[in-house]
């Protein structure tokens, strides 16, 4: 399936002239089956330590998935077999209708009657979100699915993604917290993502925390 020009992406990704930080994560893990479930970001460190707060849950209550090679292998619509478990641990913390997908191929005007996001979904169980901006310019809808099921404060929210100028820029432009797969199914050798990592390491180096 051919994909359009990302013009949301083109568009935002010029502020990170002003403000780089806004693409950066909260959190990086190499790979999805690496994710701590359930989240605890959001608790400061001296709570973190306290016995009566350890095992209270996370503020986390949605979670955003991108798909390729996040949870899935790229251009595939199913979760990888080595990350059932966790995929399993996620559905089972989190329940499927405060999970979402939100991918640049499947849901998006690209995808013909939505064909994509309907198999994905019956591969799942997870409802994919119907969008004509992508990302990261989506965050409106996001928000508009979440407080269908009572969610409004984005700060409940954390996205998971393998794409910094995408999947976390978007997170911080909601407010939202963000989590990068750092290297995925397969480490991609796309051009642009590498650019991303060169750009990360770079940006982790000066210091820079992520708004």
């Amino acid at each position: 399936m051919p994909l359009s020009l990302n013009l949301s992406a083109t568009l935002n990704v010029s502020r990170l002239l002003y403000q780089p930080s806004l693409c950066l994560p909260h959190a990086v893990v190499p790979t999805f089956d690496k994710l701590v479930i359930p989240f605890s970001l959001g608790y400061e460190e001296n709570q973190a330590q306290n016995e009566e707060t350890t095992n209270k849950k996370s503020n986390i209550k949605a979670v955003v998935l991108d798909k390729d090679n996040c949870f899935a292998k790229d251009q595939d619509d199913k979760v990888w077999p080595a990350y059932q478990q966790t995929w399993k641990s996620l559905v089972d913390n989190y329940h499927k209708d405060n999970i979402l997908i939100v991918s640049n191929s499947a849901g998006t005007d690209d995808d013909v009657d939505h064909q994509q996001a309907k198999k994905l979904e019956n591969d799942t169980g997870v409802t994919v979100l119907r969008h004509s901006t992508k990302k990261p310019g989506c965050h409106e809808e996001i928000m508009a699915y979440f407080a269908k099921v009572g969610i409004t404060d984005p700060s409940q929210i954390v996205v998971i993604g393998d794409r910094l100028f995408t999947d976390m820029l978007m997170a911080n432009m909601m407010g939202a917290w963000g989590i990068w797969i750092s290297e995925g199914v397969e480490l991609s050798q796309k051009p642009f993502v590498k650019l991303e990592r060169l750009f990360y390491s770079r940006m982790a180096g000066y210091g820079p925390k992520s708004p």
